[in-house]
């Protein structure tokens, strides 16, 4: 399931993105909203792009640090220590102090609610010694998780030319930091934060509209206008959604929350099989079976657009038959699901039990058969 270049399996920590189909009008200059229980692009405009992502980028920031705490370099207790350079830092800000150790649980709530530009800058210095050596350790890091339109030159999300993340790329991190660490995502609801005698609320214009919106950062800079990442959840249904390029700010939340109810209001998710269902077999060649169930290692469900619950196809593909051993669990075939008006969508279809390879008097009934498909193939060919 391809979430553009890379993998990114829904119902586990990956989400499978395929183009839209459906279309919505939408002022934002770039724009991408995914159903991430199916994995449906709903749409994608000028998702592709590198652009400037303003504060957007703190995502990739956060990333960095969610991945040393959960490698054990870090604990939610360290405390970091303030550098002049991160006190004097312009922008959005925490109000930190040189010289201060602030712990990381109180640095995390500065980036995410308070979109502080100096907490970042010591999450950078403390974790890579520079916030130069920080932004390259990022770049990297995109680069292995397949982000390849993103670059950074810093930690905040100020403007810079190596400053840059598509739609795609923003709505990939999203996701990964709802499904690889959902142990910090309930930081990105936080409606306020205090330090230093300075309460400041959370940016985020969709928080308090009863719609389930959850997460994640705004961003704002004169190049990039106004955009937003955001993700909601009503039901099993979540959605994640990147806009950017906006006027206002008022403009950035109308658009939000416009796009969030479109998802959830033009589109129903359909169960189509239980994780380990039975959905089909393969046809094993010399193996002690001759045939393998095909199975789903989680439930499939598909998106489907209002008024057209009852118009879907389902098709099952895979190169056999498949030889044998074969073991549980090994992926060898592709359910793919057709929904009017939407683009195809594919699943990953696994053995659902083993294999083992056949005996001398399977592979002597087997090298008959050949034999005898050779025989009758020849005589064909004189007889032509």
């Amino acid at each position: 399931m391809k979430f553009l270049s890379r993998i990114f399996c829904t119902l586990s920590a990956t989400l499978m993105l395929v183009t839209p189909a459906i279309a919505f009008d939408t002022a934002a200059t770039s724009a991408m909203i995914v159903d991430q229980t199916t994995g449906t692009v709903l749409l994608a405009k000028d998702a592709d792009r590198p652009i400037p992502p303003a504060s957007m980028s703190k995502l990739m920031t956060l990333n960095m640090l969610f991945e040393a705490l959960r490698d054990g370099r870090v604990t939610m207790e360290t405390k970091f220590l303030v550098s002049d350079r991160a006190q004097q830092i312009g922008g959005s800000t925490m109000f930190l102090r040189s010289g201060e150790r602030v712990s990381v649980e109180n640095l995390i709530q500065g980036i995410i609610v308070q979109s502080g530009n100096d907490a970042c800058v010591t999450v950078a210095e403390n974790l890579a010694g520079t916030e130069e050596a920080f932004a390259q350790q990022m770049t990297d890091r995109a680069g292995e998780l397949g982000m390849n339109a993103s670059s950074f030159g810093n930690a905040t999300g100020w403007p810079h030319p190596l400053q840059r993340m598509s739609a795609r790329d923003l709505v990939f991190m999203a996701n990964r930091l709802i499904t690889d660490f959902p142990q910090f995502y309930p930081y990105f609801s936080q409606q306020s934060f205090e330090w230093d005698g300075v309460k400041q609320d959370n940016r985020n214009p969709l928080l308090n509209l009863g719609i389930g919106a959850d997460g994640l950062k705004t961003g704002h800079t004169s190049e990039a206008g106004y955009g937003l990442v955001g993700s909601a959840k009503q039901g099993k249904r979540r959605v994640i959604f990147m806009i950017t390029g906006l006027q206002s700010a008022a403009e950035r939340a109308s658009e939000a929350e416009k796009l969030t109810n479109w998802a959830f209001r033009q589109f129903v998710s359909k169960e189509l099989f239980k994780q380990g269902a039975t959905i089909s077999t393969a046809e094993v060649w010399l193996g002690a079976e001759k045939h393998v169930p095909l199975t789903t290692e989680h439930d499939i469900a598909s998106l489907i657009p209002l008024g057209v619950q009852s118009d879907i196809q389902l098709s099952i593909s895979y190169q056999g038959p498949i030889e044998a051993p074969i073991a549980k669990g090994d992926q060898i075939a592709t359910l793919k699901v057709n929904v009017a008006k939407m683009n195809p969508v594919e699943f990953p279809l696994v053995a659902a039990s083993d294999v083992e390879k056949g005996g001398v008097l399977t592979r002597m009934i087997a090298a008959a058969h050949l034999l005898s498909k050779d025989l009758i193939g020849n005589k064909l060919g004189a007889a032509n």
